[in-house]
């Protein structure tokens, strides 16, 4: 019985079938094909083979594939590579520039020429863990009076009115650092600050309400980080060996945004260089906090 039904179904796939094309209007015979299943099927694998070598074809040897998601150029591959090219020659001529510069000023200075820049500290070599973040009596006994005192809310004033700097002699002044002072406020000599020394990895903290303004590494200073406060007033911290806040953070007074250290052309032993400016100049912080 399955035999039987094997052979019909060859033998459809081989019967004959004339498929005509004719005149709708005449009935005349314009063409005819003499066809079987078998004959079709072969045909269809035939075409689709057929559009599957095209389909590659174009793919793989013509400028069509740039259109085809994943597939890249070879202008694109070299412009890229170009381009990384002229970066490398850009950063390495800037390295140039500035190894000019350090060099210029070292002579100006009386110091030896360098054949390359000193390297900036690692930060994330240094370890931290027996530091001690924890809130002391005092230090929650200050914050609770600073935080009723309506003028520590940030508000950056434009001074319009001229005030002079006996207005800020009423603020409530955190002491960033306790220490011993080894260089006082002295403009003349283009000392703007003080130079406060402390044990290692003692917590440099903020002195007023604040948001930071700038926090990053410099040749000569070090880890420093600046800090505005109300009424056109700035706080400035030296020389660290970590800096723990970032640009546009709101930093309370007394918390704790830096570590001591000795980073920067500038510095000659483990140090927090402090400055305070009031309305663009630099005021002795001696004259609103007691550091020792």
């Amino acid at each position: 019985m399955d035999k039987k039904k094997k052979n019909s179904f060859f033998q459809k796939l081989k019967t004959k079938y004339r498929l005509v094309i004719m005149n709708n209007d005449t009935f005349e015979e314009k063409l005819s094909f003499r066809l079987s299943r078998q004959n079709v099927f072969i045909a269809l694998g035939a075409l689709i083979i057929l559009l599957i070598i095209i389909t590659t074809y174009i793919i793989a040897f013509t400028p069509l594939r740039e259109y085809i998601p994943g597939y890249g150029s070879n202008n694109s591959d070299r412009n890229i590579r170009e381009l990384m090219i002229k970066a490398d020659s850009l950063e390495e001529d800037l390295k140039n520039k500035d190894l000019y510069l350090y060099n210029l000023k070292n002579i100006m200075e009386g110091k030896e020429i360098v054949d390359k820049l000193p390297e900036k500290p690692d930060s994330t070599s240094a370890k931290y863990d027996n530091l001690d973040f924890s809130k002391s009596k005092e230090d929650s006994m200050l914050r609770m009076e600073i935080e009723k005192q309506d003028q520590y809310n940030i508000a950056v004033n434009d001074n319009s009115t001229g005030a002079s700097v006996s207005s800020i002699s009423g603020f409530f002044f955190f002491t960033p650092l306790k220490g011993i002072i080894t260089n006082n406020y002295d403009p003349p000599n283009d000392h703007y600050g003080i130079d406060i020394v402390a044990a290692k990895n003692e917590a440099i903290k903020s002195t007023l309400d604040g948001t930071v303004i700038f926090a990053g590494w410099t040749l000569k200073t070090g880890y420093t980080i600046a800090i505005q406060h109300q009424s056109n007033l700035i706080s400035v911290y030296k020389h660290n060996s970590v800096l723990l806040k970032k640009e546009g953070d709101y930093i309370k007074a007394g918390e704790v945004i830096a570590i001591i250290g000795e980073t920067g052309e500038l510095s000659t032993g483990p140090h927090l260089h402090f400055e305070l400016w009031y309305d663009g100049k630099a005021v002795n912080p001696r004259d609103y906090m007691v550091f020792e």
